[in-house]
């Protein structure tokens, strides 16, 4: 195993300097990421989900219910998926309505998804899944019983063709605009987690655990 994931179709094209194609940085993007866009084609026509996926070393997972129809596409066809990932880290804003842009961190992942059919490491799997949203949660929560692990699909895919596309700094204007009497720079954004909200039906007092109370990404 390379440590380089860069392929003649991960190659960045439009900005070439912004390709990045080490492992560590394709890694944090995805660890990272809440949520990520499956694309693949089927019956002929492009199709593009919005899910979460995890990774658990060099493998890529997502899941969903048995009955997922992009889940059961991707297991029964054999086809390629491309896996989208974006970090929005701000927006630039440029004296002119042309270079106004965005600072981001973004990966693209192509591959075929299998499904995992060992119980163990299935279970093993749903539980990277609940610790890559909320880090710390796993050991206070009911695992899976057999109907629910029956009931959902969990698919793996293989890291090993891939491309990170990072943009950083503030605007580049034209030479001619620098004396424009306008603001400019960079708006800087992130996710931010608020206070948690108890649900409704807890029977007693519970306080917010620590992993909560830390939260961040």
């Amino acid at each position: 195993m390379t440590d380089t994931l860069q392929t003649e179709r991960t190659t960045v094209k439009r900005i070439a300097k912004r390709g990045v194609y080490d492992r560590e940085t394709v890694y944090a993007i995805l660890d990272e990421a809440l949520v990520c866009h499956v694309g693949f084609v089927v019956d002929g026509l492009p199709v593009v989900i919005p899910t979460i996926q995890w990774r658990d070393g060099d493998r890529l997972y997502l899941h969903g219910s048995a009955a997922n129809r992009m889940l059961r596409n991707l297991r029964d066809s054999g086809v390629d998926a491309c896996v989208t990932v974006t970090l929005l880290d701000g927006l630039i804003l440029a004296r002119s309505a042309f270079h106004h842009s965005l600072n981001y961190r973004s990966a693209v992942i192509f591959g075929k998804a299998v499904e995992v059919t060992d119980r163990e490491e299935k279970l093993r799997a749903l539980d990277l899944l609940v610790e890559h949203v909320v880090p710390g949660r796993v050991p206070f929560i009911r695992p899976g019983n057999e109907s629910e692990l029956k009931r959902t699909l969990v698919l793996s895919m293989p890291i090993e063709e891939a491309s990170a596309k990072v943009r950083t700094g503030g605007p580049n204007d034209d030479a001619e605009d620098y004396e424009m009497d306008v603001w400019a720079g960079v708006l800087p954004l992130k996710l931010t987690p608020q206070a948690p909200v108890p649900d409704e039906k807890m029977t007693r007092p519970t306080p917010v655990p620590d992993y909560l109370v830390n939260y961040k990404r």
